[in-house]
C-alpha cells in the first residue's frame, strides 16, 4: 500500500469517494490540482489505456508527448502495481461496452 497513510490521506480518499457526478469531479479536481497536474494525470491514464490496447511505446509517446521512461513506469504499475489501473480499465471498458450495447438495442 502507500508508505504513509495518515488521516489527511484517508480524508482525501473519502472526499474522492463522495463525488457523485462528473461535474463534481471536475470542480473538485480543478480546485485541488493545477491545470498542469490534471493534464499530467489525464495523460498517465491515457497511456495506461493505450498500453492495455497493446499500442507501442513509440506510438504512445508520439500521441501523448510522454517520455519512454514515464511510459515504462506506467507499464510497470499496470502489470505489477496495486491493481488500480487494471480495476479502472475493467470498469471503464465494461461501462463503454454496456453503453455500446444499449445504443445498438435502441437502433
Amino acid at each position: 500500500m502507500f508508505s504513509k497513510i495518515n488521516s489527511s490521506t484517508q480524508n482525501l480518499f473519502q472526499a474522492i469517494l463522495a463525488l457523485e457526478t462528473e461535474d463534481e469531479c471536475k470542480k473538485f479536481l480543478r480546485d485541488l490540482l493545477t491545470e498542469a497536474e490534471i493534464k499530467e494525470f489525464a495523460n498517465r491514464w491515457k497511456v495506461a489505456q493505450m498500453l492495455d490496447k497493446k499500442i507501442s511505446y513509440e506510438d504512445i509517446a508520439k500521441e501523448t508527448g510522454m517520455s519512454s521512461t514515464t511510459i515504462a513506469r506506467i507499464s510497470k504499475w499496470l502489470t505489477h502495481g496495486m491493481g488500480g489501473y487494471k480495476l479502472m480499465l475493467k470498469r471503464t471498458n465494461a461501462k463503454q461496452n454496456n453503453n455500446h450495447h444499449n445504443l445498438l438495442k435502441a437502433v
